[in-house]
């Protein structure tokens, strides 16, 4: 029997997109900012104008590692240093992992769904690009939610 498997659509993906690069013009650095689903795969992409080309592989990868370990990878940053836990993690999966700030997993309802990854500036830079795209996602999300409970009360003061 086949297992769903829930997981960010385009829609969520260019809503985080949209913030995130609401946030890297706030900044004032030209972002790359990247979005994949639950399988680590790449939804949605862009790289505003006179973003670094170097840092278009690393955001996407940012994503794909932060998706593939369900981790940020700010914390496997510190996981993967010399004698702790992850060291060597760095290497795997034919070395696309990268393991510095500003790639955030994205889960709803304790279930990972996908994750978004940034890079252009500072890794405390990434980080808050990256977390604008996903707070508002969670802010969408909430207001879906709100929405829906407010219609089923609708519809319950109908029936009686």
């Amino acid at each position: 029997m086949p297992r769903t498997l829930r997981t960010l659509t385009l829609d969520d993906a260019k809503h985080m997109l949209d913030a995130a690069e609401r946030t890297a013009t706030r900044i004032g650095i030209p972002y790359n900012i990247a979005v994949v689903d639950a399988g680590g795969h790449l939804i949605a992409f862009t790289r505003q104008d006179d973003a670094l080309i170097g840092s278009i592989d690393l955001a996407i990868h940012k994503a794909t590692t932060a998706r593939i370990f369900s981790k940020t990878t700010e914390l496997l940053s510190h996981l993967a240093q010399p004698g702790a836990e992850l060291f060597g993690i760095g290497q795997s999966n034919a070395g696309e992992v990268v393991i510095f700030g500003g790639g955030i997993p994205v889960f709803v309802n304790d279930e990972i769904v996908g994750a978004v990854g940034s890079s252009a500036g500072s890794v405390e830079q990434d980080i808050e690009v990256a977390q604008a795209a996903l707070d508002a996602l969670n802010l969408r999300l909430q207001r879906n939610e709100l929405a829906r409970a407010t219609q089923r009360g609708s519809a319950r003061q109908d029936i009686e």
